[in-house]
């Protein structure tokens, strides 16, 4: 898995499965030669995928670990991506 912040990726490969090229989504804001435009749009992408896998496995998450998709909005509150909040009052459906 190529890191965030060295290797060169393939833009269109990491928005069909940014979990390939990214093991957290923090990764992506520190991913060097992204502009905040494309990091958005990768964690947009990712959170999509996060949302369909937790809904899929109707998951119980630990409360000692953030769950994925609240890590994803952590990432996009960051770069200031729209209807991204920390406390962000959305479902994992979306």
């Amino acid at each position: 898995m190529p890191t965030g912040r060295s290797a060169i990726i393939d833009i269109a490969a990491a928005l069909r499965d940014p979990g390939r090229y990214f093991a957290e989504p923090r990764e992506i804001l520190d991913a060097f030669g992204l502009d905040r435009e494309t990091k958005l749009r990768l964690l947009e992408e990712w959170e999509q995928d996060a949302r369909s896998l937790a809904v899929a496995e109707e998951e119980g998450l630990s409360d000692s670990e953030p769950s994925m998709l609240s890590r994803i909005r952590q990432a996009r509150h960051a770069l200031g991506g729209p209807g991204a909040t920390p406390a962000s009052g959305t479902t994992k459906h979306g």
